[in-house]
C-alpha cells in the first residue's frame, strides 16, 4: 500500500475540507481510494489464515464511507479525515466484532474488538467473565496483551495503545460492589487498539505487522463474540 502518498491526500483534504476542492482533486481521490481497497483484500486474505470466519467478505464491504454524516453534528465539513475499514464475519454493522484497520495523518492505528454493545448483552458479558474470570485474566493479563494494549481503562482513542473505550464510573446494577476485578465489570466495549506510525502501512510488509497485532487481540474478541452469538 502506497501508504504515505494517501496520508498526503488526507492532510489536503483536512485543509481544504469543501466539495468544490474534493472534486477538482476527486482522479486523485480515487486512486488512493483503489489502493486502499486493494489493500484490504490482501488483509483479508492474511486474516482468514487464522480466522477463516472472514474470508467471505470483500473489501468494498469492509470499507467505511468517505463522506460524513452532517445531519445531526455541528461540524459540517462533508468528508473525513481518515480512512477506515472493519473486517468482520457478520458485517460492519453487526455486533460481533471484528478487525479494525485505520489510516489517518499522525493517528493510524489497528484496532480489534466490539464497539457499543447494548445493555443485555453487557449484562451477559459481564457474567460470562465473572463466571470464566481465570481464563478471561489469562487472556487480557498475559505479556503480549499488556504490551500491545495495556491495561482496561489504560487510555483513550487518542492514546498510543488502549483497552476499553468506555466504562462506568461505578460498579453495573446487579453486581457485587466488593468484586476483586471489577475493573472488568465497567467496561462498555470491548475494543483494543495500538497507535502505529504513519509508515507502518507503506509497502507491503504492514500486513504481518497487522498479524501479529491481531493474533494477540483475537482471544478476548472470540471470549466476548461467542456471549453475543447466543442472541444471534
Amino acid at each position: 500500500m502506497q501508504a504515505l502518498r494517501i496520508l498526503k491526500f488526507l492532510r489536503d483534504i483536512s485543509k481544504n475540507n469543501n466539495r468544490e476542492w474534493f472534486h477538482s482533486h476527486k482522479d486523485e481521490y480515487d486512486i488512493i481510494r483503489a489502493d486502499f481497497e486493494n489493500a484490504i483484500t490482501e488483509a483479508i486474505v492474511r486474516i482468514a489464515e487464522f480466522d477463516s470466519s472472514i474470508k467471505h467478505i470483500r473489501a468494498k464491504d469492509a470499507m467505511y464511507r468517505f463522506s460524513r454524516d452532517t445531519r445531526f453534528s455541528l461540524d459540517k465539513s462533508p468528508y473525513k479525515t481518515h480512512l477506515g475499514a472493519y473486517i468482520a464475519s457478520h458485517g460492519k454493522k453487526n455486533l460481533h466484532g471484528g478487525y479494525y484497520i485505520h489510516l489517518e495523518p499522525d493517528h493510524c492505528l489497528v484496532a480489534c474488538g466490539n464497539y457499543w454493545l447494548p445493555t443485555n448483552i453487557l449484562t451477559s458479558c459481564r457474567n460470562e467473565i465473572m463466571g470464566n474470570i481465570q481464563k478471561w485474566r489469562k487472556i487480557v493479563e498475559s505479556r503480549e496483551f499488556l504490551k500491545n494494549f495495556g491495561k482496561v481503562g489504560c487510555g483513550d482513542w487518542d492514546s498510543p495503545k488502549g483497552f476499553g473505550l468506555e466504562r462506568l464510573k461505578s460498579c453495573p446494577k446487579g453486581f457485587p460492589l466488593d468484586y476483586e476485578f471489577i475493573q472488568y465489570l465497567k467496561m462498555k466495549d470491548y475494543c483494543c487498539w495500538k497507535k502505529v506510525s504513519d509508515e507502518f502501512y507503506e509497502g507491503d510488509s504492514w500486513l504481518e505487522g497487522m498479524v501479529k497485532i491481531f493474533k494477540v487481540g483475537k482471544p478476548m474478541m472470540d471470549f466476548i463474540n461467542a456471549v453475543i452469538d447466543d442472541y444471534e
